[in-house]
């Protein structure tokens, strides 16, 4: 028989886990590189920008949109990678917390 009540206790653990891994993302880190490594972009798991490394070989004003190409991608890259992180550890934080009902991804909450 379902048991409503304990359904709804599983539903708040689970936004309790979710709220404990929402504030550790900021403290996980991924990067993304274009140019062959020249740029590299990283960032936290909530995706904000937290550092940019960029070779001093491209520090050359005629090359400015080149530059400026590279860190858009590195940063894009860095930030699908952040995305992904985060998605994972959201699915190990509520893992077998609630049924498998089709159509309910949690992921989708953050």
């Amino acid at each position: 028989m379902f048991d409503m009540m304990k359904m709804m206790g599983k539903v708040k653990e689970a936004q309790s886990k979710m709220k404990e891994v929402q504030e550790g993302l900021a403290k996980l880190t991924t990067e993304g590189e274009s140019g062959g490594g020249m740029v590299k972009a990283i960032v936290n798991g909530k995706k904000q920008l937290i550092d940019l490394v960029i070779d001093e070989s491209l520090y050359n004003p005629e090359d400015k949109d080149m530059l400026k190409d590279l860190i858009i991608a590195a940063t894009n890259i860095a930030m699908d990678k952040a995305d992904i992180l985060a998605k994972e550890e959201m699915k190990k934080a509520t893992e077998g917390m609630l049924p498998n009902i089709p159509g309910l991804d949690l992921s989708s909450m953050m």
